[in-house]
């Protein structure tokens, strides 16, 4: 039975889990502290919530006022969230790699009150600009020795540790308790909930207006949609919570359904945690699952003999038994045999080092290349794909958990319309919803559009640009390419992405370097040809694997020249981009390439925050190189 109905909101759906789930002194929180998980009840976060909205409130914070935070994935963000949701304020979640600019902007712009800073970096960005801002009256530092990082500075905004606001919270308690109750219940589901400011690839940062029924909806409607999500699931979290994607798919699910949340140390420990939390379930982004795959590939073929072998028998065993049970037959009892001994010689090994436990893992925020949700598929590791945006809550349509057809992002949520959109015509080519489902329709490709529940209200103070994304029938233009596929939606790239090659081919970057990196020698590709004859890019080798092929030391990469010039690196890469050419279209092939030294990075200002590359700011930072790609074309 769910516990959603059409009144519920963000704060009412810890305290429903309390009392129809779960005992109040069940673990809701897992972090690391020291060597040992720390583990929290929801009655300890219930608790510590209602302390701090008591200090919200003994500070004047009203129903509607903004509250910010800038801060990594820990319990102190679910804390805060929890106190202000309830009170009616609206969190600001602000991406913590963004520029001391950036942040500046979304600060004002939202007119934030208060703001809560993870760690000493983030705060002396905050206290750099935090007399620019002048509507915040708190910074409160989620750390004790914050004082030494004021050096005599004269700051307009009050300065308070998280320990001594939550301490001043619990004095005060008993005064707001009945306040804060009244206040619970009349928080509306069409309030406005969390500002989300796009980062978008071009332009200034939009907030996309988000209300409380736009986030449980889209939990209530991806619950039905994934029947298989019980109570006692362990969710790691890793992907930002200042992110629309882990918001709903991790912290509002287990809020939702009661489960656990266990927060990664960090990307770089993800691996270890993984081992010691032993998850069933988790939100990633494809590149996580990329170099899952690239890791276990090296790993089984790279000793040779007889270990490839097995490795690489164990990979068609599970491709066989997978497309059998896929198309709905019954595996013959000898692939049976086999696929067990797979599991026991290859699969469960890998297995292990994701914990044991994983029931599913789903990928969103960038399309999954078809290849790697196969593999995963082939180790009976299932990967739901998931597609939205901010501005739609963000899922659109998450691939159900017995039907997966790879290379899609599966199927219409419940209770919204999908739309594909002729391009140049504007007319519907098809509109799709939960109910219409046919596992055999197909539709040609245009933009997808969607209208209902999961749609934003609309960018916060920016009544234009609202406009020109949603239009008067209430359709919100994604911006996105796709089609139905076997009737899942399917994905093909971005609208400002496409190159139109000097000969009026359309080529879509996405489905192309998504061929190229199939090669293990590419970490990232940044495809280039718009208005040219041919297709060019600048790629990124992975580099662990060209340092242990070429012997190179640490200090190759610091060197100040941004491209590499080895032609012995340059020809062991073109190996394979001619090999991979061989699956494309002629004027979809590279021709010449650029081999950048490091990756392209948020810290450069050459990607977003959700890892999307920023192709203004790459084409203008790299024109040079880029023309002397073309010295042909231009001869």
């Amino acid at each position: 039975m769910s516990l959603i109905n059409e009144h519920t909101t963000i704060p009412k759906l810890l305290r429903n889990v309390v009392q129809h789930v779960h005992p109040e002194d069940h673990t809701f929180l897992k972090h690391k502290v020291g060597a040992n998980w720390e583990e929290i009840s929801f009655k300890k976060v219930l608790d510590t919530a209602d302390a701090i909205s008591s200090y919200l409130l003994d500070i004047g914070i009203k129903k509607g006022d903004r509250l910010a935070l800038i801060i990594e994935n820990c319990p102190d963000y679910i804390f805060y969230d929890q106190a202000l949701q309830q009170i009616g304020a609206v969190n600001v979640s602000v991406y913590p790699t963004l520029s001391e600019n950036e942040i500046e902007y979304i600060l004002k712009d939202c007119g934030a009150k208060t703001i809560l800073v993870g760690n000493p970096y983030l705060f002396r960005k905050i206290l750099k600009i935090s007399n620019n801002c002048p509507e915040l009256i708190r910074i409160v530092p989620a750390f004790d020795d914050y004082q030494k990082y004021l050096e005599k500075q004269s700051i307009n905004a009050g300065i308070l540790s998280f320990k001594e606001l939550i301490r001043e919270g619990e004095q005060t308690l008993d005064v707001h308790r009945k306040e804060l109750d009244i206040l619970r219940d009349e928080v509306l589901p069409s309030d406005l909930s969390s500002l989300i400011y796009t980062s978008g690839t071009t332009g200034t940062p939009k907030g996309v207006m988000l209300t409380h029924s736009n986030f449980v909806e889209n939990v209530r409607v991806c619950l039905q949609q994934i029947p298989v999500i019980d109570h006692n699931e362990t969710f790691l979290s890793f992907l930002p919570l200042s992110h629309v994607f882990e918001r709903t798919a991790t912290y509002h699910i287990c809020c939702a359904m009661g489960c656990t949340i266990a927060f990664a140390q960090s990307l770089e420990l993800l691996a270890k945690n993984m081992t010691e939390v032993s998850p069933t379930i988790m939100a990633c982004v494809p590149r996580l699952l990329e170099r899952i795959h690239d890791k276990a590939m090296k790993n089984g073929t790279s000793a040779g003999g007889i270990k490839a072998h097995i490795f690489l028998w164990a990979l068609k065993i599970g491709q066989n038994y997978r497309e059998i049970i896929e198309s709905g037959k019954k595996p013959g009892a000898i692939l049976g045999l086999q696929q067990k001994l797979a599991e026991k010689l290859v699969f469960s090994k890998i297995k292990e080092k994701t914990g044991g436990r994983l029931k599913f893992m789903i990928s969103g925020g960038a399309a999954l290349p078809k290849n790697i949700g196969e593999f995963f598929g082939n180790l009976g590791i299932k990967i739901l794909e998931g597609f939205g945006l901010t501005e739609t809550s963000p899922v659109m349509s998450v691939t159900e958990y017995h039907r997966q057809v790879y290379g899609t992002v599966g199927r219409v949520i419940p209770g919204i319309e999908v739309g594909i959109q002729d391009v140049e015509t504007k007319e519907l080519i098809t509109v799709q919803h939960h109910d219409s489902f046919n596992e055999t329709f197909e539709c040609g490709e245009g933009e997808v559009v969607v209208r209902g529940h999961c749609v934003m209200k609309g960018y916060w103070n920016k009544p234009e640009e609202t406009a020109k994304v949603i239009d008067q029938d209430g359709w919100f233009h994604t911006g996105d390419v796709g089609r139905f596929f076997k009737g899942n939606l399917q994905i093909t790239d971005r609208i400002k992405n496409m190159l139109v090659n000097a000969y009026g081919k359309n080529i879509y970057p996405t489905p192309v370097e998504n061929t190229y990196l199939k090669s293990p020698k590419i970490e990232q590709i940044f495809l280039i040809g718009d208005k040219r004859e041919y297709i060019t890019a600048i790629l990124v080798p992975a580099r662990e694997t060209l340092q242990e092929t070429f012997k190179l030391k640490d200090e190759f990469f610091n060197q100040p020249e941004a491209f590499i010039s080895d032609a012995n690196i340059l020809n062991w890469v073109e190996d394979d981009i001619k090999h991979l050419s061989n699956e494309l279209a002629k004027f979809e092939r590279i021709k010449h390439f650029k081999l950048k030294r490091n990756p392209f990075t948020i810290e450069d200002g050459e990607m977003t925050p959700t890892l999307k590359t920023k192709r203004k700011v790459i084409e203008q930072k790299y024109a040079a190189a880029i023309d002397e790609l073309y010295v042909e074309e231009m001869a």
